[in-house]
């Protein structure tokens, strides 16, 4: 471990995501929006939605962060395109872990969960 951190930190997999992030951008005429910080670190992510009959049909994220905010934010837009909304309000930490992949310590848990709470606030 370096500096606290756990090896496999950034994975292969993990740089490529975050080199080249999916559903990064913005949506011609989301239903939803919202932005939500991270003052521990700066991260800002702003997440769009498409939602129509309770179903998410598309999703995107823009700002800027960390690698592990940019790259959860790219998994979890990902996974929650054409799910009901109930079933994404469901969504845990567990279900953001397991995207990953990874190790994470409970100081970029924060990172990790941004994306997840912002899409939730935007589902209401």
């Amino acid at each position: 471990m370096e500096h606290g951190l756990p090896k496999n930190l950034y994975s292969k997999h993990i740089l490529e995501l975050y080199k080249s992030p999916k559903n990064y951008g913005l949506l011609e005429n989301p239903t939803a929006e919202i932005t939500e910080t991270n003052s521990l670190c700066g991260d800002e992510i702003t997440i769009q939605l498409i939602v129509k009959d309770k179903k998410i049909r598309d999703a995107k994220f823009s700002g800027s962060g960390c690698v592990l905010s940019l790259v959860s934010s790219s998994l979890i837009t990902d996974k929650i395109k054409d799910k009901n909304i109930s079933e994404v309000k469901k969504m845990d930490k567990k279900d953001v872990l397991k995207l990953l992949g990874i190790s994470v310590t409970p100081s970029r848990m924060k990172c990790v969960m941004l994306p997840l709470e912002a899409v939730k606030k935007a589902l209401g």
